[in-house]
């Protein structure tokens, strides 16, 4: 029998993960759909097209239900240590450090981590689309970088 989990202390810093409402609804719902349909194609149409055919409908609703799938898993999660952003294709984990700022530039569909090497990277997780919940979590991941940033840097 495993020991039961210990509670974390009060002042350890939690785990936060930001994730998209809309693109999360409307990705996993379209995905499913066309994946659904397409196999109904596969089947249905079966007679009328040859093997090939009927195996390419169901590859294709495969491919386009894992796209919206990935679509609707994007997510920014906020370790106490680092930060991971998880976009469409790429997953990229960087140290507190490492980002400078939060920014959400008008017009933008989603935020942007300004990153202190000069890059920058869309977080896919924070969009316009969901309105005020898309800007009020740019807001509390831009509260984060400045308090575990600034926390875990060297000390002036």
């Amino acid at each position: 029998m495993a020991p039961p989990a210990t509670p974390a202390p009060a002042d350890e810093p939690e785990t936060i993960v930001f994730r998209p409402r809309l693109a999360r609804l409307v990705g996993l719902g379209v995905g499913t759909f066309v994946l659904v349909a397409m196999l109904i194609a596969a089947v249905v149409l079966f007679e009328a097209f040859t093997l090939a055919d009927s195996v390419g409908f169901a590859a294709l609703g495969i491919a386009i239900w894992y796209f919206c799938y990935r679509e609707a898993t994007v997510r920014v999660t906020a370790r106490p240590d680092r930060l991971v952003v998880r976009n469409l294709f790429t997953t990229r984990e960087l140290e507190w450090a490492e980002v400078v700022a939060v920014s959400f530039p008008q017009g933008d569909p989603w935020a942007h981590l300004d990153l202190s090497d000069g890059d920058t990277i869309a977080t896919m997780a924070l969009q316009r689309a969901d309105g005020e919940q898309g800007i009020a979590g740019a807001r509390r991941l831009a509260g984060l970088v400045h308090e575990r940033g600034e926390a875990a840097g060297p000390a002036a």
